[in-house]
């Protein structure tokens, strides 16, 4: 086809659109370099970066459908295998990787809109960041770029050389504010714990004060229930030890002399030894039983002190496991121990504090000096890159125009310590303004072809697109346009809506938009890539009308071979 300039692959590999506005269904395969797509007025050329933007997170509703009974889908094809940025943002959305990625955005006969990247359905704000990574698409009137700090900040780090350094002062300033977060956090912690601190003191005092041993409140009320029966408790221990050891005629005692009894026939009768045997065990038995009762009664307290001390051991107890909301000692323990931590933990986020507050000192030290030597670097080289965007403007068809860099100093921030903007003076009134405030749709355009074509080779653009960048110009300027456009192309897959031959001229692959009867007669949009003879044709049309002359097809053919 054409000479190929790059050493890229193409990043937008393919486009597909179907059933949208007057697309009944187009396939557009652009070259990794300059691509070109020139076509009639009214050809549909606007409506493909319509259907673009809408798998760039615009919104859309189904008056876009031609068949009303069919759903609207729109497929791009994105060789990402390289886009290190992409793959970051991919996992950060929780997305699967995939070399080539396709985004197809599709829009109901409802009227609901679902997007999707890589079969994995996602919300706009996601496919709106994902898919700024792949293309930047420069219309008229949209120039965001250029309001957005990254952008431009990021051109004037590419011209000063200073990515690098940019680079590691990013992370060194990502480093400093993770720290002053966990200062801010553990602050916000301890002006908590002050707050809470005099109440878990006064609590934990209180259960300290208490002192109470494990199970001692259970212990107590126990201790409490056998001494308010402790009379009969009394009665029928020492009934029961009276019964078997005392009295007149006590168990232990019958049954000794019957022992003896049995002993005086144990030999005259078999068996009798053995149950003498027996009831000698049965008296030991008895006579420990008696022993034990006896000391079990001693252990029955009736002393009304020891009941009141009790009683108040008892009554504190269970208001205390009333007030935490524990059942048991052990609970009040185990929260006894749990402020004693806390209020230890307290101590310590103070000594946390003071470590950090150290250590953040010192990285705002470092950061501060670093963001000193790079200001100092991009101003150095802001002159230089003013002078080269002047001398394009100038190329380009603004000679009027002039562009300038404010550069104010500010606190530190990811950016450094630069507040940087773009200004112009549209045409030498000596009053700049904020770039994006004083250049008009087509200016703009121009002005961002120019910056870009400066930082293309050393920053990380994706694909780009110019939608009519050469408005109101032609000649000269057009063949300047044609010229920067080319050489965007050599690091940049760059696709561009033109309607000057200076500019179709400069493309690696020549698009033809143009309009075809269906049956019915219905009009629908295709696109057809042009041959070297074809391109000649569509070019010299541009410059002489419908049937060219042969001076306007030699012009053309000295376009393309140039």
């Amino acid at each position: 086809m054409f000479t190929v300039l790059t050493n890229f692959e193409p990043m937008l590999q393919q486009l597909v659109i179907s059933n949208y506005a007057i697309i009944d269904r187009l396939t557009l395969s652009p070259h990794p370099g300059l691509n070109t797509l020139t076509g009639e007025t009214g050809a549909g050329k606007s409506i493909i970066l319509g259907a673009l933007s809408l798998i760039l997170g615009e919104r859309a509703d189904t008056s876009v459908l031609i068949n009303k009974e069919e759903k609207s889908v729109i497929e791009g094809h994105f060789d990402v295998s390289g886009n290190d940025a992409f793959r970051r943002a991919v996992d950060e959305a929780g997305l699967d990787f995939e070399p080539v990625c396709i985004i197809r955005r599709e829009i109901a006969v409802s009227g609901k809109s679902r997007a999707f990247i890589n079969d994995t359905p996602v919300t706009l704000p996601v496919l709106n960041e994902l898919t700024s990574l792949l293309v930047d698409l420069q219309q008229q009137f949209g120039h965001l770029a250029l309001e957005e700090d990254d952008f431009v900040v990021n051109a004037i780090d590419a011209i000063a050389g200073t990515q690098s350094v940019a680079s590691a002062y990013r992370q060194a300033y990502t480093k400093y504010k993770a720290t002053q977060r966990i200062l801010a956090e553990k602050k916000a912690r301890q002006a908590q714990a002050q707050q809470e601190a005099d109440y878990k003191q006064y609590l934990f005092d209180e259960l300290a004060q208490a002192d109470f041993r494990e199970n001692e409140i259970e212990d107590a009320e126990q201790h409490l229930k056998q001494m308010a029966h402790a009379e009969r408790i009394l009665g029928v221990l020492n009934g029961a030890r009276e019964a078997i050891a005392g009295g007149e005629q006590p168990m232990v005692n019958e049954l000794k002399r019957i022992s003896q009894h049995l002993g005086s026939i144990a030999e005259l009768v078999t068996g009798v030894a053995d149950l003498q045997s027996r009831l000698s065990s049965v008296h030991a038995e008895l006579k420990d039983i008696a022993d034990e009762l006896e000391s079990l009664s001693d252990k029955v307290n009736l002393d009304p002190a020891r009941m009141d001390e009790l009683q108040q051991r008892v009554d504190l107890g269970n208001r205390l496991l009333k007030k935490h909301g524990v059942t048991d000692t052990g609970g009040l323990l185990a929260i006894r121990e749990k402020l004693e931590g806390e209020l230890q933990a307290a101590t310590g986020l103070d000594n946390d504090i003071d470590n950090l507050a150290k250590e953040l000192a010192a990285l705002y030290s470092a950061v501060l000096t670093d963001a000193e030597k790079l200001s100092a670097a991009r101003k150095k080289a802001t002159s230089g890159f003013i002078k080269r965007v002047n001398e394009r403007l100038t190329l380009v068809g603004m000679p009027n125009a002039l562009f300038d860099v404010s550069m104010g100093r500010v606190e530190v921030g990811p950016h450094g310590i630069d507040n940087i903007s773009f200004l112009l003076d549209a045409n030498k009134s000596g009053k700049f303004q904020l770039l994006h405030k004083a250049a008009s749709g087509g200016e703009m355009s121009r002005i961002m072809l120019c910056i870009k074509s400066l930082v293309a080779d050393a920053l990380e653009l994706p694909t780009l697109i110019f939608d009519e960048v050469d408005t109101g110009i032609s000649g000269e300027a057009a063949r300047q346009v044609g010229l920067l456009l080319r050489e965007l192309a050599k690091h940049r897959q760059v696709i561009v809506i033109t309607h000057q031959p200076q500019v179709a001229a400069r493309g690696s692959r020549h698009f033809y938009v143009y309009k075809e009867a269906e049956t019915g007669g219905r009009l629908s949009t295709r696109v057809r890539v042009l041959d070297s003879d074809e391109r000649v044709l569509a070019i010299a049309r541009m410059i002489g009308g419908e049937v060219p002359s042969d001076a306007a097809i030699s012009s053309a053919r000295e376009l393309v071979e140039a």
